[in-house]
């Protein structure tokens, strides 16, 4: 699994691409295997620390900057970066996104809320624009509300 996962990194990023995982690295390894995986994987790794990080891969050497919380600018977009889904956030009504991991999936997003997880992903980094199209997906196929 982690060779299939490894090569579908890399097919979508590229050795000169940020990366931002949202945490939960790799759960049951060595710090020795976790600096070889991370090594193998393409782009600028940026870690946001989930609850399955300890402090062997919170210090592997491999990572550009590692933390709990980002707010960063992408292709004009302001997004808000945790790996928990937040149920409100800053500049939230100004249209900023929240990407998270945690929920496997799982959880009902809000608007402008997406897991990026990789198992809700076909195992693999998603980026900016594939949400940005998931998201329009998913509005067109909501019932339009009722007014009451």
């Amino acid at each position: 699994m982690d060779s299939i996962m490894v090569d579908r990194w890399n097919t979508t990023v590229g050795p000169e691409d940020e990366i931002w995982h949202l945490g939960d690295f790799a759960l049951g390894v060595s710090a020795a295997a976790m600096a070889e995986l991370l090594a193998r994987l393409h782009g600028r790794k940026h870690l946001i620390t989930g609850n399955n990080d300890p402090t062997a891969t919170t210090n592997l050497a491999g990572w550009s900057s590692v933390r709990p919380y980002a707010e960063i600018e992408l292709d004009g977009a302001s997004i808000v970066l945790c790996h928990y889904a937040f149920r409100t956030w800053r500049n939230m009504s100004r249209g900023w996104l929240n990407l998270h991991g945690h929920s496997h999936g799982r959880l009902a997003a809000l608007p402008r809320q997406t897991d990026v997880g990789v198992d809700a992903w076909n195992f693999r980094p998603v980026t900016l624009a594939q949400i940005t199209a998931a998201r329009r997906t998913r509005a067109r196929a909501e019932p339009p509300k009722q007014s009451r």
